[in-house]
């Protein structure tokens, strides 16, 4: 019994060499922050376990107004099945810029912070819009290589970054511990990873969805404005935060305490409240209750889809014409949505643990529900 203990000990030991000789040591993160927490993936809550920056809420707070019929409809039983079975910890629909429906489950309020997951990059987009605006980038068409020569031999853009069709060799792969998504999410050296990368595809041709190119974006406006002492938390929170007046901090999550690279492609730790405001901006084309926050071609530009082929994406927003409604929509990958139908002056947001099914369609089956059953909602009580 002794002589398989050493055994056990021995092996477990060697494992534990070659994982740190091999840099494959973040794996060793991944099963303390997912397993040992009694998940099996990645989890809304999860910002606690990693290293964050602070985005500090306004100091002119703009708290939503309340719509007169503030929940007075009743959610549908559809609906209401749906985040039960999924885990909805949070459902809003924002009318005529005034909250007119919302709702909470489990331990969950109007400001508690969970993870944006992959919404985060529609926010590092606006980042882009903001940055062109400021002349920190020349426009969408400026290349890649004029930050990072290393990918000199191609004719990358930062709007192939924007729009995905960047032609990096990233493999968006969920499952495996030993995919460039897990080790960007758990490595403690991100920027490494995103530079080992190749062009293997030709740039700007075709849409492929790759977390990569939105973390690849974050690095480059974090290059171009650091000429003025700003790194992109700052840079967040003075020409977003503060001005659009979010009630509440928020934390974005960044690979180590050393390199403190943000996480550009993900992980934004905020309420559903606050991540509603991006929806109105963008509906508004850049304007903000009067204040021009970003360029409105840029916003135009960035919600209608680049490529004919490729109907569901624009520049950092996710695209439907579900129901007949035109909405762009900033999602993450258990469900966490920004829906925004300019054409009717409607948000929905949801967050969550879970999402639906996903088939060949562009979207999981939980959103085609939810918009379904808002508009339900809408439509009975109207």
């Amino acid at each position: 019994m002794k002589k398989c203990l050493k055994w056990c000990i021995g092996i477990v030991i060697v494992l534990l060499i070659t994982m740190y000789l091999t840099d494959y040591d973040y794996i060793l993160k991944g099963v303390r922050v997912v397993y040992f927490t009694g998940h099996t993936t990645a989890f809304i809550d999860d910002h606690v376990y990693f290293e964050n920056e602070t985005i500090p809420a306004s100091t002119s707070p703009q708290p939503w107004p309340l719509h007169k019929d503030y929940n007075s409809a009743v959610m549908t039983e559809r609906l209401s099945k749906m985040n039960s079975e999924l885990g909805t910890v949070a459902f809003l629909i924002i009318k005529d810029d005034s909250i007119w429906f919302e709702d909470y489950t489990e331990k969950y309020g109007t400001t508690s912070q969970t993870n944006s997951f992959s919404m985060a990059k529609s926010i590092t987009s606006a980042l882009l819009g903001k940055a062109i605006s400021e002349g920190y980038i020349e426009g969408l068409e400026q290349p890649v290589s004029d930050f990072y020569p290393q990918f000199k031999e191609s004719s990358m853009t930062v709007g192939d970054l924007s729009s995905m069709s960047s032609g990096l060799n990233w493999n968006e792969n969920y499952t495996s511990p030993f995919s460039v998504t897990a080790r960007s999410y758990y490595d403690d050296d991100l920027a490494e990873t995103i530079l080992n990368l190749n062009v293997t595809e030709t740039p700007g041709e075709a849409f492929t969805y790759l977390s990569g190119n939105t973390q690849l974006l974050g690095m480059l406006i974090q290059k171009a404005i650091e000429k003025d002492h700003i790194n992109l938390t700052n840079y967040l929170s003075s020409r977003f935060w503060e001005p659009m007046g979010f009630e509440q901090s928020a934390l974005w999550q960044i690979d180590d305490k050393d390199h403190r690279l943000v996480k550009a492609y993900c992980c934004i730790a905020s309420n559903a409240r606050d991540f509603a405001r991006f929806g109105k901006l963008y509906k508004d084309f850049g304007n903000w209750n009067g204040i021009q926050i970003l360029d409105s071609t840029f916003v135009a530009t960035s919600i209608v889809p680049r490529f004919e082929e490729s109907p569901e994406y624009g520049y950092g927003f996710w695209l439907s014409n579900h129901l007949g409604k035109n909405s762009f929509v900033m999602r993450g990958i258990l469900g966490q949505y920004v829906i925004t139908i300019p054409e009717d002056n409607i948000i929905i947001v949801r967050l969550g643990h879970q999402r639906g099914e996903k088939g060949d369609d562009p979207f999981s089956s939980d959103f085609y529900t939810l918009l379904e059953e808002a508009y339900e909602m809408l439509n009975v009580n109207s």
